[in-house]
């Protein structure tokens, strides 16, 4: 059984305004996806600047998110690390918190080889006893995972369950599950193609977009999944301009932006990540609009 279906938001994480993980903020956002439509909750990932957190502050995030959520919704914490070791440590003290799964993006800047990567994930499956979905996101780590190789990992090890696929390559796509048999819990990393990866057996995505309109991407799986297709295409093409203005700069520089114009004051960003220009703050703000969101 996949451990969510539907649309799970990439939570961003918010900020006091000198840097620190403001805690009461993330109780309210917690809430507010409880109640809003959103099928799972995936705390710590690119989304939350896991990259600029420090560990002590990544394990709080997680404890913290397990704790308030309360099984309300599925918790997946956001693990992966350059290092397998450290990796693994995350990946077991999460799973001692009480998460639901783990989302373990492939290993940056190392670059290993399939071997190695096969080798990296099979180990940390090994030590952290939960379901682990892989996340291949090429145009940020460097390393892509290969059909074959997800197909192995999902044939081969049991807590191994899924891969988040941010590739936007549906060729590729299409064979991971033509050589799984259809079985791997197929998760859209790329908000802007849910519904082509639903056709293709996709469980949902874990998203951007969710941050901004839950209900909406919520709506966009559920009605696939309820066989109307036609449906949920609709509600894919509208929020075309909307995700298009969520990555007119890197994530999540235009997203933390936009929860903070619809009134959250989530903070702002920790470096190297600044501020959104002017010139795009406008147009993030007239697309949020366009597609019905009410801005603070």
């Amino acid at each position: 059984m996949a451990i969510f279906t539907g649309a799970g938001v990439a939570l961003v994480t918010p900020f006091h305004e000198d840097g620190s993980v403001n805690f009461d903020k993330l109780d309210e956002l917690i809430d507010y996806h409880c109640e809003n439509g959103t099928d799972s909750l995936i705390i710590c990932g690119t989304t939350g600047e896991s990259s600029t957190l420090s560990e002590e502050e990544h394990m709080e995030c997680i404890k913290f998110a397990v704790e308030r959520t309360k099984k309300r919704l599925p918790v997946i914490a956001g693990t992966g690390s350059n290092a397998t070791y450290t990796t693994i440590d995350m990946s077991k003290e999460a799973v001692e918190y009480g998460v639901d799964g783990l989302l373990i993006v492939t290993p940056y800047y190392n670059k290993a080889t399939q071997k190695g990567l096969a080798a990296h994930y099979k180990a940390v499956a090994e030590e952290a006893k939960a379901p682990i979905i892989m996340y291949s996101v090429a145009s940020r780590t460097g390393l892509n995972i290969a059909p074959e190789t997800a197909a192995e990992l999902i044939r081969d090890v049991d807590n191994i369950v899924g891969i988040k696929e941010a590739s936007g390559n549906i060729a590729q796509v299409a064979k991971i599950m033509y050589l799984t048999d259809g079985k791997a819990d197929l998760y859209s990393g790329n908000d802007d193609q849910i519904v082509p990866l639903l056709s293709l057996g996709g469980k949902g995505v874990i998203s951007v977009l969710s941050n901004v309109a839950p209900k909406e991407t919520h709506d966009i799986c559920a009605k696939f999944f309820a066989g109307d297709v036609k449906g949920a295409c609709e509600l894919q093409l509208k929020a075309i301009p909307l995700i298009e203005q969520l990555f007119c700069e890197v994530n999540p520089i235009p997203v933390k932006k936009a929860v903070n114009l619809m009134g959250m004051e989530c903070g702002g960003l920790r470096m190297p990540l600044t501020e959104i220009s002017p010139e795009h703050e406008k147009s993030l703000a007239q697309a949020m609009k366009d597609f019905g969101i009410k801005l603070a």
